[in-house]
Order: C-alpha cells, then sequence, then structure tokens
C-alpha cells in the first residue's frame, strides 16, 4: 500500500469520526471532518480540492465552532440561566456520554437542571419551576447547535465531494 493510499484512508477516517463527533460532544466534530478534508487535500497536492474549496470548509468549520457556544449561551441566556447552570449543563453532557444515547440526551438537562437548583440555594430561593425552564432552554439550545453542526457537516461534505469528483 502506498503512502497516498494510507493519507486517503486516514482521512476517511478522520472525516467519518467527525460526522460522529457532531452529534457526541467529546469529539470535535467538524474540525476533524475539516482535518480529514485538508489531509486528503494535500495527498492529492490540491488537485482535485483546491486551496480556495480548502479555506471555504475552514471558514465553515469556524462557523460550526462559533454556533456550538452562541446556541447552547443563548439557549441558556433567554431562559435566564445562571453560570452554575452553564457549568452544569458541561458537566451533564460529557457525563451523559458514559450512559449512552439516552444520556448524550438527558445529561445536559439534568446538569443544567441541577447548576440552577444550586444557584437557587445559595439565593436561599430553590425555584424548581425556574430550574426545570433553565434545564429545558439550555437543552434546547444543544440541541439546536447540534442540528446545525449536523448540516453544517452534510454541507462541508457536499461542497467537498462537489469539489472532489468535478
Amino acid at each position: 500500500m502506498d503512502s497516498q493510499t494510507i493519507y486517503y484512508l486516514l482521512a476517511a477516517v478522520l472525516v467519518v469520526v467527525g460526522v460522529a463527533g457532531t452529534v457526541l460532544p467529546a469529539l470535535p466534530g467538524l474540525p476533524l471532518v475539516f482535518a480529514g478534508m485538508l489531509l486528503a487535500g494535500w495527498a492529492g497536492d490540491f488537485q482535485k480540492v483546491g486551496v480556495g474549496m480548502l479555506v471555504l470548509l475552514g471558514v465553515l468549520t469556524a462557523l460550526s465552532l462559533a454556533i456550538d457556544f452562541l446556541a447552547t449561551t443563548l439557549g441558556a441566556k433567554r431562559v435566564g440561566a445562571s453560570k452554575l447552570a452553564l457549568v452544569g449543563a458541561l458537566i451533564g453532557t460529557f457525563g451523559g456520554l458514559f450512559f449512552g444515547p439516552l444520556g448524550l440526551f438527558a445529561g445536559p438537562f439534568v446538569g443544567a437542571l441541577a447548576g440552577e437548583l444550586i444557584h437557587g440555594r445559595d439565593k436561599g430561593v430553590g425555584n424548581l419551576g425556574q430550574a426545570t425552564k433553565v434545564g429545558l432552554g439550555t437543552w434546547l439550545g444543544i440541541v439546536l447547535g447540534t442540528v446545525l453542526k449536523v448540516g453544517l457537516a452534510f454541507a462541508m461534505l457536499g461542497l467537498f465531494a462537489f469539489a472532489w469528483f468535478l
């Protein structure tokens, strides 16, 4: 097996793992997709996929990072989340990894809910209704961010395929 084939195989692995990373919070999804595409472009001496296309794909990758941060933060802030709720959502997201798909789905909500309850306790207020609202708002922000990242992943794959086969 020649080195170019090895590079293409490694690029494909990076893209596949990256696409999985768009829904698995422990993996930097679109940066891995971009790294795989960049490696494939480099392996082919940028003949099939040029520098201009790779710059566009890099911009989309940077956009995905901004979306990831903004969707979660705006979802939480829109419902009045405390900083502890945001920290709880982050911890819940990573903790959810150990509980499979259900954990990935419920972890951010449970973490934000717990963080907001702790925040309310610090103020002497234990408002379960507000904590639930914050948990749901944070969770919806994460879901929206994930949907947008998946859309960007498929857009990047489409653009790459278009450049590759054209």
